[in-house]
């Protein structure tokens, strides 16, 4: 009787190169594709695609409204993903972004694909600008600090006042010094209305014109 039992639990299967395939595990169903000489996606990968297209919709809630108006995004899945937006209850928000995923696996692939490019230039957006306000403050401290940055300046940027730059790199210099031995330098209007110039000359010409820029950004790379 005892082993009447354990033979009733066994497992139906098949052994291949020493290993056990119980029928109808992912392996044994994998297997039989294969013999089948079919192309068809495991249930393995059928769950990870899935997965990745509802993160996918997870990321469209924080795209910028100017972008997601440009994808043009089928009418069911703008007003899911503004529901969404809406939803507070944990429960609730679950339910809606799974309902999102299923919307998003019936996009075909260049739909998704614009979508990706999207959400990774929003995602560059904000690196860049805070490279580019990294430069700008490597140039303000830079004519501050040498008085030969000017000429290097004035020869990449030769469009910029050179009174007002003067002026400015003079009364930065003067409001830096301390009134008293010890005391931190301080920064008046001149500092930040420098900056405002750099700022605005630099955006005038195309990056790959300044050296700095370039420097910056290579080391912000490596």
């Amino acid at each position: 009787m005892i082993l009447a039992g354990m033979a009733r639990k066994l497992k139906k299967g098949y052994f291949v190169s020493g290993q056990f395939v119980a029928e109808g595990s992912e392996l044994d169903l994998e297997l039989k594709r294969e013999l089948k000489g079919g192309d068809a996606p495991s249930r393995t990968e059928l769950k990870r695609e899935s997965t990745g297209l509802q993160e996918l919709g997870t990321e469209l809630l924080g795209l910028g409204p100017d972008i997601a108006e440009r994808l043009g995004l089928p009418d069911k899945l703008r007003e899911a993903l503004a529901d969404a937006r809406r939803i507070t209850n944990f429960e609730g928000k679950r339910r809606q972004m799974q309902y999102i995923g299923k919307l998003m696996r019936q996009l075909d692939a260049p739909e998704v694909e614009r979508i990706r490019s999207a959400l990774a230039d929003q995602r560059r957006g904000p690196a860049s600008e805070t490279l580019a306000l990294h430069q700008t403050e490597q140039w303000r401290e830079r004519l501050i600090a040498d008085d030969a940055a000017f000429t290097d300046w004035i020869a990449q940027y030769p469009a910029t006042d050179t009174q007002q730059l003067r002026a400015l790199i003079r009364q930065s210099r003067k409001d830096a010094v301390p009134p008293k031995a010890g005391e931190t330098p301080r920064h008046g209007k001149a500092y930040r209305e420098l900056f405002q110039l750099v700022r605005e000359q630099m955006t005038a010409i195309p990056d790959n014109d300044d050296p700095l820029r370039n420097d910056v950004r290579s080391s912000s790379l490596t």
